[in-house]
């Protein structure tokens, strides 16, 4: 393309050799500029950036505070508060979900200074991080086992803090969000008939997450699915377990009614029963007879 088609309507040839003749000089006078506020930060004291990252921080002016944390770092790579500052930045940076660079600067800082007195915070901050990705049920759950992952590293290494009291909270959290996502496949193999796909989805979360509220539901769909494949002592079993530890539940309901259609039980769930106050219904009775 000719220099003569690129130019603005109405711009004077001449005009627009002077405008590129000055980019240069305009280009190099910014790269001045630059070196001249590198050099006046460099001599800055230390103690004067990072005060200055945390006035920043604290105004929301993310990009500013790292970038003064940043030239702790660069221009006092040995002091102690390069220490602090390194830590600040991925909080910086957490503030501003950019969880990835968090997580790398947390991992540099905990490998780099074990012993410092808020290393139990870097990690709680770094498990946070890769909480705080946690996507939803739909997704793919890897990034939610490194989450529990690294709650669980702040439990272990920290059990006494408060920081250990919290991961604990979000890797029940984390472990309902895993099972919700077992259960949502199970009930598509519910849907498509596969039934020996969806049994090992609802036992798995039988097994393995006792602790979330899906296990009723994971329960109650594993006695529908042995009764349409009349496994009766299987269904049985499984609905004793659901009675005996969830017998106000509405999964335990629906289950009680499936085993009175199929004949299993005398009543319905709405209908008056035959036992007599005192004695054991028949989901505790069925549950002492198993186990």
């Amino acid at each position: 393309m000719s220099l003569q088609t690129c130019r603005r309507p109405g711009l004077p040839l001449l005009a627009l050799w002077a405008a590129l003749l000055l980019l240069p000089m305009l280009a190099a006078c910014g790269s001045d500029d630059d070196a001249a506020a590198a050099a006046a930060a460099a001599n800055e004291p230390v103690e004067q950036l990072y005060n200055n990252g945390l006035d920043a921080l604290h105004d929301k002016r993310y990009a500013t505070a790292a970038t003064q944390f940043d030239l702790v770092q660069q221009n006092y790579p040995y002091s102690t508060w390069a220490a602090n500052a390194q830590l600040m930045s991925g909080y910086t940076s957490y503030l501003q979900n950019k969880y990835t660079e968090a997580i790398g600067s947390l991992d540099r800082f905990i490998q780099l200074h074990p012993a410092h007195r808020d290393i139990a915070y870097a990690y709680y901050l770094r498990a946070l991080s890769y909480y705080e990705q946690i996507g939803d049920i739909q997704r793919d759950q890897s990034g939610t086992e490194q989450a529990m992952t690294a709650l669980q590293e702040v439990v272990t290494r920290f059990p006494d803090s408060a920081y250990a009291r919290d991961a604990r909270l979000k890797i029940d959290l984390a472990r309902d969000h895993l099972a919700g996502k077992e259960m949502e496949i199970g009930r598509w193999y519910q849907r498509q008939n596969l039934n020996t796909a969806a049994i090992g989805r609802f036992q798995r979360v039988v097994d393995n997450y006792q602790t979330t509220n899906h296990v009723p539901e994971a329960l109650s769909r594993l006695t529908t699915i042995y009764l349409q494949l009349g496994m009766r002592d299987e269904a049985r079993r499984t609905a004793a377990v659901l009675g005996y530890n969830y017998p106000g539940n509405s999964w335990y309901l629906d289950s009680y009614n499936q085993l009175f259609d199929d004949g299993l039980v005398p009543n319905a769930a709405n209908e008056p029963r035959t036992t007599t106050e005192g004695q054991e219904g028949f989901f505790s009775r069925a549950w002492h007879s198993i186990f």
